[in-house]
């Protein structure tokens, strides 16, 4: 009876923070795909502009962002796969984006994972690779986006892309 309560508690407990965090203003969201039977899946948490200038304004130029809100944003692989000009082994990374200027755009994979997004240690860096950056009608909500040929993040004006392909 004993076990059984403290399970029953176990279970509350994580399904409380299981709610909390999809109540937060920048709730949790996942994009994935499938490649060669391969799935590459990243997780991340999804802020709003709600009024708000956002690249160039809360997020500097001339600075890395956390490609997201909250704990820092995740990506597992279970293959080896290429992001733009940069080969990513199978594993768990953490991905964040160097903000050069309006039109000039890097992706950061980095190799230190779990940490809150605020935590970025350029020395743990897989490397970084170029983006394409398109200017698109507002979008309110940030989104990132996998297909089987391109990574895409787009939020406020910004759309930026890098093509992805099993090594």
């Amino acid at each position: 009876m004993r076990t059984l309560s403290l399970l029953l508690l176990a279970t509350t407990i994580l399904f409380s923070q299981e709610q909390k965090k999809k109540a937060r203003p920048s709730p949790p969201a996942e994009t994935s795909v499938s490649l060669g039977g391969k799935n590459v899946t990243i997780k991340y948490s999804s802020p709003s502009m709600r009024g708000r200038k956002i690249f160039g304004g809360l997020e500097p130029f001339g600075k890395v962002w956390r490609a997201g809100a909250n704990e820092a944003t995740a990506l597992h692989t279970d293959a080896d796969i290429v992001l733009g000009d940069l080969t990513v082994p199978a594993g768990d990374y953490t991905l964040f984006v160097e903000l050069v200027s309006a039109g000039a755009w890097n992706l950061i994979v980095n190799k230190q994972t779990g940490q809150w997004g605020l935590t970025y240690k350029p020395e743990m860096d897989l490397g970084r690779t170029k983006m394409k950056m398109t200017k698109i009608p507002p979008m309110e909500s940030y989104k990132m986006t996998l297909t089987p040929t391109e990574l895409k993040l787009e939020w406020e004006e910004t759309s930026a892309s890098v093509p992805l392909k099993l090594k």
